[in-house]
Parts: C-alpha cells; sequence; structure tokens
C-alpha cells in the first residue's frame, strides 16, 4: 500500500485546497466503503454490476484511480473480480487511512 493508491492532490485541487472539504469526502467514502465490503461477496450478476459502477464513480470522485480502473473491469459482470477489487478498496482505505493521520483529520 502507498499514497499512489489516492491522489490527494487532485481531491486537494477539487475541494479548492479546504482541508475540511478533503476530510469530509473521505470520511464518507470510508462510511460508504463499510457498505461496500461484505456485499462484494453476496451481490449477483445485476448488483455485482451495480456495486461496481458505484465504487467506481466513488473512487475517482476522490482520486482513486487504481480502485476506479478495477472497479471498471468489474463492471462488466464478473464476480471472479471480487479480489482484485477487494485489495483495490483495501489500498485505497488504508492510503487513506494514512493520510487523515498525518494531517489529523483520523
Amino acid at each position: 500500500m502507498s499514497d499512489e493508491a489516492v491522489d490527494f492532490a487532485y481531491l486537494e485541487g477539487f475541494a479548492a485546497g479546504d482541508m475540511q472539504v478533503v476530510t469530509e469526502v473521505l470520511a464518507l467514502f470510508q462510511g460508504q466503503a463499510e457498505t461496500w465490503i461484505p456485499r462484494l461477496d453476496r451481490a449477483d450478476a445485476e448488483g455485482w454490476r451495480d456495486l461496481a459502477h458505484t465504487i467506481k464513480g466513488s473512487a475517482r470522485g476522490i482520486g482513486a484511480t487504481a480502485l476506479g480502473d478495477a472497479a471498471d473491469k468489474a463492471e462488466l459482470g464478473d464476480p471472479s473480480l471480487a479480489p482484485q477489487l477487494r485489495a483495490a478498496l483495501a489500498d485505497a482505505l488504508a492510503a487513506i487511512e494514512g493520510y487523515l493521520t498525518r494531517i489529523g483529520g483520523g
């Protein structure tokens, strides 16, 4: 895991440097991720595509490109990609936790 999992400079720029907005957005992402993790193993084909699409949009919104790319592939409807998607999500969450700790927001 490294900060490369999330482009925090992208998010900071998008938030116009408002670190309160950055921390709030990242907290929302973390909360959403808590609901995604258990659903990764349970989703049927249609539910899997919907979940992957949701993760893709949220990931790209915060600058988590690798996670967004993994979700994009998973969105094709292949639940066998769950381990890769789960790993990319874990990397992004670890990067977020480290970032929030460094800036005093976590």
